[in-house]
């Protein structure tokens, strides 16, 4: 193998403020996949980004270190030349796709431009290359998603096109900054394969960045952990796994999941109901607005929830999870019978129905998307008050005092905003937000899908500890079966806005009816056990 990229005792810091890296040493060899794993704040991002030099030049400082590629510092080269290896011989698969993709252009526009700067392709040669991407990840249709923008795409849509157009001019490295949290397992298994097969054809270095232990198990060569800013430990994969050195490292890999949920009160009573729920989403109208075609999103679909119990909702990218849950609250139009403590809200109008919304809460995916950033976090969590709650400054506070305190939060930071908190404590800002309205029933879109392991873990235990002392229930949207079998009472699972299983979900994780529900099982356990073989084939040298 041959040296591609060495990083030398690299010391991060910004402005006159502390280090935020210190003395990080690592190197990767053509060919190799090196993860570099760690909890959220530990360094892992910052170090990638300095690679390409993608933070802000203006505030950051490099008091030690070298970022060899090729032999060449990047660090010290000027601008020209690193723009010409920018996006031609690295390239950067970024976490969120909805905020690096542009809503303004379209799906061939963002592909074409890389292709137009480093390779000179324009007009039907550009167009048949970026067709010839999308289909080489996996996107279905891919000459009619040209024209799409990223709002028309599903998060699991977005991240292939991010791959894509990471991929287009085939890079010497390439850095995947948590490539996989939108996607789900199915999804999740082909993306990644698909990376590894391209990094054998193409002999690609791969720096894998990711929170997901199972996936550096299956996929890494290498590991590197992070903590604090520093290497805490290297191995190779293998013997990282089967005996972990730092305490650190063995903490990561204890950080699993409950089993199972809390049990339901016998006796409960029903809370929700819903009953051939459709959702349809208009995609032609005529000149006069007549609608002309339009895409069933979600078919059909009933289920039942009773109180202190946590419905479970899994499928594919695009399957309608969301969807239902955002027609639950209204948020989206729908067909059919909602039925909450014995009332009928499918027939309310938007002011009919504002009463249930203190009653019925949702917990978004992305906090920090979700969150004001001109609101400090008081704020944030007392505006619900103010619009279902009408009570004095005083009380309000105790409220949101309260709030903080259930979800672990130390009530002092309240007037700090959300910029100031990790990924994690952004989360229990927004189930904050949620709970000090003293709801009934909390919708769940993918609370943990961006989060490590071991914050993954706390925000579990701090909704089952919820929902035991409040009887709350829950309708948990996810993509992460390990996850939705910790708090899931039930389970329905979606494929093209269908149910094809629901049941009690231990019977459904154990006994699976439906080969769609199977499928999605062996992608979860695929993980999970790592010397299973990988499509005929180890994946692991």
């Amino acid at each position: 193998m041959s040296n591609l990229l060495d990083i030398s005792e690299l010391t991060i810091a910004f402005d006159d403020g502390p280090n935020v890296v210190e003395n990080v040493s690592l190197h990767l060899d053509k060919g190799e996949i090196v993860a570099l794993v760690g909890e959220s704040g530990s360094g892992k991002s910052v170090t990638a980004l300095s690679i390409l030099r993608l933070l802000d030049e203006r505030h950051v400082r490099y008091p030690t270190g070298r970022v060899l590629f090729h032999d060449q510092n990047l660090l010290d080269i000027d601008r020209q030349p690193l723009r010409r290896i920018r996006g031609r011989q690295i390239s950067m698969i970024f976490q969120e796709p909805m905020t690096s993709l542009n809503p303004l252009h379209t799906v061939e526009k963002q592909i074409s431009e890389t292709l137009a700067l480093h390779r000179g392709l324009r007009n039907q040669q550009a167009r048949d290359r970026c067709v010839e991407l999308l289909e080489l990840v996996g996107i279905a249709n891919a000459s009619e998603r040209l024209d799409s923008f990223p709002h028309q795409l599903s998060g699991g849509q977005k991240q292939r096109v991010m791959i894509a157009m990471a991929l287009a001019n085939e890079p010497d490295l390439l850095i995947a900054d948590e490539p996989t949290t939108a996607l789900d397992v199915t999804v999740q298994k082909q993306v990644l394969e698909l990376l590894q097969s391209l990094q054998q054809k193409l002999g690609m270095g791969i720096l894998l960045i990711t929170h997901d232990l199972s996936i550096v198990r299956r996929y890494a060569d290498r590991v590197v952990v992070m903590e604090h800013g520093r290497v805490v430990e290297q191995a190779n994969a293998e013997t990282l796994f089967r005996a972990p050195a730092h305490p650190y490292t063995r903490r990561l890999l204890d950080a699993e999941p409950p089993a199972s949920p809390p049990p339901v009160e016998t006796g409960s009573g029903p809370l929700l109901t819903v009953t051939d729920l459709n959702v349809r989403f208009t995609t032609r109208k005529s000149l006069l607005g007549k609608t002309i075609s339009a895409f069933h999103a979600v078919q059909n679909v009933s289920f039942a929830l009773t109180r202190g119990e946590t419905l479970g909702i899994v499928g594919e990218s695009g399957s309608g999870k969301t969807t239902i849950g955002h027609a639950l609250l209204k948020l989206t139009q729908s067909d059919g019978d909602i039925r909450f403590g014995g009332d009928r809200l499918s027939g309310l109008n938007q002011k009919q129905f504002r009463p249930y919304r203190r009653r019925m809460q949702i917990v978004f995916q992305d906090p920090f998307g979700s969150l004001s950033p001109r609101m400090s976090i008081a704020e944030i969590v007392r505006e619900g008050l103010l619009i279902h709650a009408p009570d004095t400054p005083e009380v309000h506070d105790q409220k949101v005092i309260r709030a903080l305190t259930d979800v672990g939060l130390d009530p002092d930071s309240r007037h700090r905003y959300p910029h100031e908190f990790s990924g994690g404590q952004r989360q229990r800002i927004a189930i904050a937000r949620a709970l000090v309205l003293q709801p009934d029933l909390i919708i769940l879109d993918e609370p943990t899908s961006a989060l490590d392991r071991t914050v993954q873990k706390q925000v579990i235990e701090l909704l089952c500890q919820l929902q035991v002392r409040y009887g709350l229930s829950y309708v948990f949207i996810s993509h992460d079966l390990a996850v939705v079998r910790a708090l899931s009472h039930k389970l329905l699972v979606l494929k093209d806005g269908k149910v094809v299983e629901q049941g009690p979900a231990e019977a459904v994780f154990s006994r699976p009816e439906s080969a769609y529900t199977r499928a999605l099982l062996d992608a979860a356990l695929f993980y999970q056990h790592p010397d299973a073989p990988a499509g005929g084939e180890a994946t692991t040298n």
